[in-house]
């Protein structure tokens, strides 16, 4: 039998804690020689200043993949339109295709859907009867219908849709079977780009075709959305799942949230930093020799940063492993740092400030029916369920 590859250190979690071998790299050495989610060699990245630095030289530090003479061609991560794997001014292009649909003024148009949305899973959580699993009736199909309304995906086609986004985060699912629901989201999505060059919708889909499509291909569409589609649903899901059962099992920063709503933006930073959802940056090559904590990078070799350890650095924040929802807003790196800072970072925000509230409103009495159930060896930390009763 086939011995299962050794999951890499940084993305091992002791719940909803950073592994205490990862604390003793970032007291020691700060960065050691690691594998990454794929298997290849490379250093990791602990420190908070060290992460930050990497993440914000990329002149030095680049994302585009060893080999790669230009994206689109072989590996699904190389396919047109995909910002991880570029680096400015390709990058800069790209991105700006999409930044105007993150503004505070584009989002705002959003809440009241998502307010709805959220409102809608809640009424059936609660005519379905306590317990039930947050995870599977909450926390995975609200961020779907969400990135629906943003992309301007419509009604008829949403239950196809929503089997797509939510088999991305169904570990029950092989490899194969994650493999087909990517392709059939890939083909999909290439109709839906091709319906809106002539007939655009008011969705980011239909405004970026209006705004930009002269400068995009249809394949270099798809590959953004793609990305906004895995990327920021899968997060923002796990972020709830997460962010609730921290807050039960820190019955004091619940009590205080509920006594003091005014504190729910300041609580989810804390909640961002504290939970760390990405284990870890993208891979990225050093393009020169470099010197991070003592240590020499060369030219070529691979570096990737820990999130969770510099969000968790002492010389970041003071007692870094206690939860305090009242701590002022510190510039943590969930989202990263520099040219790749998540773009969708003020849609996850913004539905973490909707729908905490109004479930912890709704159900005064939440409390866990069983023990979680932590997702282990994904690039994302996360429940699989989440039983609850109120």
């Amino acid at each position: 039998m086939q011995r299962s590859r050794e999951i890499p250190i940084h993305m091992r979690r002791n719940g909803f804690d950073p592994v205490p071998e990862l604390n003793a790299i970032q007291q020691n050495d700060g960065i050691v020689r690691s594998t990454s989610p794929f298997g290849m060699d490379t250093w990791l990245v602990t420190r908070y200043a060290d992460v930050r630095r990497v993440l914000s030289d990329w002149e030095s530090f680049s994302n585009v993949p060893p080999g790669s003479a230009e994206p689109g061609k072989g590996s699904t991560m190389l396919q047109p339109g995909n910002v991880l794997v570029v680096d400015p001014p390709e990058h800069t292009r790209l991105r700006r295709t999409v930044a105007s649909e993150f503004t505070p003024r584009r989002l705002l148009r959003l809440e009241p859907r998502i307010t709805g949305i959220v409102n809608d899973h809640l009424d059936a959580l609660e005519r379905s009867g306590s317990p039930g699993d947050l995870v599977t009736s909450f926390s995975i199909p609200v961020p779907s219908l969400v990135i629906c309304e943003l992309l301007g995906v419509p009604v008829e086609d949403r239950e196809d849709f929503l089997r797509y986004t939510n088999g991305f985060l169904n570990t029950s699912f092989s490899d194969e079977e994650r493999k087909a629901l990517h392709a059939e989201s890939q083909a999909y999505l290439a109709q839906l780009a091709v319906r809106n060059r002539t007939d655009p919708g008011d969705g980011l889909l239909g405004r970026m075709t209006l705004e930009h499509g002269d400068e995009l291909s249809d394949a270099e569409i798809v590959g953004m959305v793609s990305l906004l589609l895995l990327v920021g649903h899968e997060t923002t899901s796990d972020m709830l799942s997460l962010g609730t059962l921290a807050l039960l099992r820190h019955p004091d920063q619940l009590d205080r949230l509920r006594r003091d709503p005014e504190l729910i933006d300041t609580a989810i930073e804390e909640l961002l930093r504290w939970l760390t959802i990405a284990h870890v940056s993208t891979t990225k090559v050093a393009t020169r020799q470099v010197e991070i904590a003592g240590h020499v990078i060369n030219a070529g070799d691979l570096v990737t940063c820990s999130f969770p350890a510099a969000n968790r650095d002492p010389d970041f924040v003071t007692r870094p492993d206690e939860l305090n929802i009242t701590r002022p807003p510190s510039r943590h790196v969930a989202f990263g740092h520099g040219p790749h800072h998540c773009i969708g970072a003020p849609l996850a925000r913004l539905q973490l400030r909707i729908a905490l509230p109004i479930l912890l409103a709704r159900f005064p009495g939440l409390k866990l029916a069983a023990e979680p159930e932590f997702r282990s060896g994904h690039l994302t930390h996360g429940l699989n369920s989440l039983p609850i009763a109120w």
